[in-house]
Formats: structure tokens, sequence, C-alpha cells
């Protein structure tokens, strides 16, 4: 027996995509995605996406970075093996900027990489977009419109109805196995 995935809806153009994207947006649904052959001017406001935290994220990663680097080679040169080199004092901070920026860009690309890894929930290795056989056509000249059945306004028997009211075509409920 099969279980229903979702449901999968195809527009004309990008601007009725928008449309569709607000639609849905104001009709109550959450989970809902829009795909297109390429970026679509303001469809981030459309859906009703907030801005990312990745940028936090990648900051607070750096600033991490930035404060081990210099906490650890404080405690190496003026703690742990305080050695008078050229009348130098022991905390020289100048000569310590070096490995303090390494580890300020090093924490901050896996801050962005494992940031954006966890808030795309990835890997996710299968969507059910994939199930349909129509849905290849989005790489080249389609606008689709996908609503996953985990939403909690999901309804089979209406879902097909909306989707064609607000102006989809080529409506197909996606069926798993």
């Amino acid at each position: 027996m099969s279980q229903t995935l979702g449901a999968l809806a195809r527009f004309a153009n990008p601007a009725e995509l928008i449309e569709a994207a607000k639609k849905i947006r104001d009709a109550g649904y959450k989970k809902f995605d829009c795909h297109s052959p390429f970026p679509i001017h303001g469809m981030d406001d459309a859906m009703g996406m907030k801005r990312s935290p990745l940028g936090y994220i990648v900051g607070g990663m750096t600033l991490t970075g930035a404060t081990i680097g210099m906490t650890l080679q404080y405690w190496v040169a003026a703690v742990e093996y305080p050695l008078i080199i050229s009348g130098k004092p022991f905390f020289s901070w100048q000569a310590f900027i070096i490995v303090t920026f390494a580890l300020f860009v090093l924490f901050g690309a896996f801050g962005a990489v494992l940031g954006m890894f966890h808030l795309n929930r990835l890997p996710r290795l299968h969507h059910p977009v994939f199930y349909s056989d129509k849905f290849a056509k989005v790489t080249d000249d389609a606008f689709y419109v996908s609503i996953e059945a985990e939403d909690e306004q999901f309804d089979e028997d209406k879902i097909q109805k909306f989707l064609s009211s607000i102006g989809g075509t080529d409506i197909e409920l996606l069926a798993g196995e």
C-alpha cells in the first residue's frame, strides 16, 4: 500500500509561482517549497521565510576560534612555558595574531558548513518530489510548488482543489512506497 507524501503542482511562469507561494502561505501551510530552474527575486518574502540564523552561527564560531587561538597561545607562552626572548614580555599579542586569525577563519568555515547542513536538514538522501516523473522538467523550464503531507493543513481531498484554485496545473499527489 502506498502512502501519500505530498502534493505537486506546476505553474506557468515565475510571477505565477510567486503569487501561488503567497496564497499558500496565507492559507496557513508551513511545509511547502517552490522549485524553479533559477533563483527568483522575492521568493523568500512570498513564502514567508525568515532571515537565516546562519550569520549568527558563523559569527559565534569565528569568535570562538579567535578566543581559543589567543587563549591557547597565552597559556603556552605566559603560564606553562614562560621564556624571556629578546627582552619581550611573556604575552606579546602581536606575535599571536597570525594563529588567532587562522583559527578565526577555520572555525568560521566549519560553522558555515555545519550550520548550513543543520539548518537545511541535510543530508536528506531522497525527497518525495523525486517520485514524480513530471518533476524532472524543473531543472529545464518548469515552476513547481510542493506541499508535504507532514503539514498540519494537508488534506488529500482538499489539496488538489486548492492548488487548482490558485492556478496550478499538472497537479499530482506524491505516493511513496
